[in-house]
């Protein structure tokens, strides 16, 4: 049997055609007329009026950070059931974070922030102070991790009662949208104040790398297109009055997204597809599951997360890791979950808040492979595999 790999871009050849004509006139840096085309295509496909092409998700999301006023001193409180990426940037700007616990959808835990709030800080003159380290509270970033939506209504409610600034990674989430409630029709990443996405390599479209700034407010989107092209005041004579960042993506790389961005719609039909499809296939096999999306939205079904065990003593990471282990012999390519990021040494001293939800789901999640041109037959011998595994285990 052939290597099944974890998640792996789909492309087609009229890829080529935008690559070739970048190659053949010269334009495969940051400048090219396949940038603003791709910022208009994926504006349109969320039906926000603009946005800005940027060199990575991480990237996007530390323009973010620098356009709100986080500086310095400041904290802003993070997910730590997410990908490293999301959080490094709280870093870059000097401030720091402070780590929230996740709800059963694996996003950031809305009642906690709300305990949190309520109960560790101080709120006065529209400023929300953290008890314990007597510093400001500026922004969250709650994470819409692998494509299901967080609980921005009651993120975005926090928010505005505690005058803070929300920043919606959306990087795992393109194409993900509410399908009812408040927001009913808005896409991730449109909630926020500021929005950001992906294309890194194993995202549900790709342009090698590179990521996405949406906003409410088109200063700010003026403001993250000055500050990602090295805040450039005068591209003749060079004068730049501010400290930016070379963060604009390659027009190469925009020729990818161009010819992608078509094709998301189909990707999110397979996405959901084969979702479906393990569930029918894993379905009766006790003591394992498919984590669900949340009711009231059309998630993209990026990843597929399986959980091992239902209950608090049901299981561990040794079965998760005996499973792991057990697919890779048969070149299956399978993931856990994240290690915590609290727990990572650069964030060892950082503060948490209530951290279980996040410390269970980190031994008990084995992600699936996931592609959109994964095939049915790939599906059928993985979940022969599982099965396999399961009742040799019984």
């Amino acid at each position: 049997m052939k290597e099944i790999p974890l998640c792996v871009p789909n492309l087609n050849t009229e890829i080529i055609e935008n690559l070739r004509e970048c190659i053949e006139t010269g334009w495969v840096s940051t400048s090219g007329r396949f940038i603003s085309e791709f910022e208009e295509k994926f504006a349109n496909y969320i039906n926000v009026k603009n946005a800005v092409a940027c060199q990575s998700g991480t990237a996007g999301l530390h323009t973010a950070l620098r356009i709100l006023g986080v500086g310095s001193g400041d904290e802003v409180i993070v997910p730590t059931l997410t990908f490293i990426g999301a959080v490094n940037p709280v870093k870059y700007v000097g401030a720091y974070p402070v780590f929230m616990d996740c709800d059963d959808t694996l996003c950031m835990d809305a009642k906690k922030l709300t305990k949190f709030c309520e109960e560790e800080c101080d709120f006065s003159n529209s400023v929300l102070i953290n008890k314990s380290s007597g510093r400001v509270i500026k922004a969250i970033i709650p994470v819409h991790v692998f494509g299901n939506l967080a609980d921005m209504e009651a993120l975005s409610e926090i928010a505005y009662r505690y005058k803070i600034k929300v920043i919606e990674d959306a990087t795992e989430a393109l194409g993900s949208f509410w399908d009812a409630g408040r927001y009913k029709g808005r896409h991730a990443g449109t909630v926020g104040d500021i929005g950001v996405f992906s294309f890194n390599a194993n995202k549900i479209i790709t342009t090698g790398g590179g990521g996405m700034i949406v906003a409410k407010s088109q200063n700010i989107l003026d403001e993250a297109r000055y500050l990602t092209s090295t805040a450039k005041d005068d591209s003749l004579y060079f004068v730049h009055n501010e400290v930016g960042y070379n963060y604009r993506m390659l027009n190469i790389q925009a020729a990818l997204g161009v010819s992608q961005i078509g094709e998301l719609p189909s990707f999110i039909e397979t996405k959901i597809k084969n979702y479906k499809l393990y569930k029918s296939l894993l379905g009766g096999i006790t003591g394992l599951s498919l984590l669900p999306f949340r009711e009231e939205t059309k998630a993209n079904h990026w990843f597929y997360s399986l959980l091992i065990g239902g209950g608090a003593d049901s299981s561990n990471s040794s079965a998760r890791d005996y499973l792991l282990n057990e697919l890779i012999k048969k070149r299956i390519q399978c993931r856990p979950i994240w290690r915590l990021i609290h727990k990572q040494a650069p964030y060892a001293d950082s503060q948490t808040y209530i951290i279980n939800n996040a410390e269970f789901y980190e031994t008990r999640i084995l992600n699936l492979p996931c592609s959109t041109n994964l095939k049915e037959a790939d599906i059928n011998y993985i979940c022969e595999n599982i099965t396999d595994f399961y009742q040799e285990r019984l």
